[in-house]
């Protein structure tokens, strides 16, 4: 078996850091603990992908030193009987990147341009 590669210690160590710092913050281990075991059968050599979610996972260790994080909220999908599914937070500070591509190629490519104009 071959040495784990310098970015591989480095996620490693990022998956320590973000363990410790989420201690005591309510849903914090099992958030982080599910977010890395979602991305654990990435291959490795989709390099980019690994460092887009290594940068991610730095901003979110920020977030939750700052102290301004009580919580790691999870978005949960509930249905009713008829009802159309929604989404609902858990209360707290949610250090999800709702906004961010959820690859690190979108938001990448040709710009729209729009119809009718110049």
């Amino acid at each position: 078996m071959s040495r784990p590669s310098r970015l591989q210690r480095q996620v490693l160590s990022l998956y320590r850091e973000l363990l410790r710092a989420g201690r005591g913050k309510p849903g914090a281990e099992a958030r982080v603990r599910a977010e890395f075991r979602q991305h654990a059968s990435l291959p490795r050599t989709d390099v980019l992908r690994i460092e887009y979610l290594y940068r991610r996972g730095r901003r979110q260790l920020q977030l939750l030193r700052s102290g301004h994080a009580t919580a790691m909220g999870t978005f949960v999908r509930t249905r009713g009987p008829t009802e159309e599914p929604t989404d609902t937070a858990t209360p707290g500070t949610t250090l999800d990147d709702s906004d961010s591509p959820k690859s690190p190629c979108e938001g990448t490519g040709a710009r729209e341009t729009r119809s009718g104009g110049r």
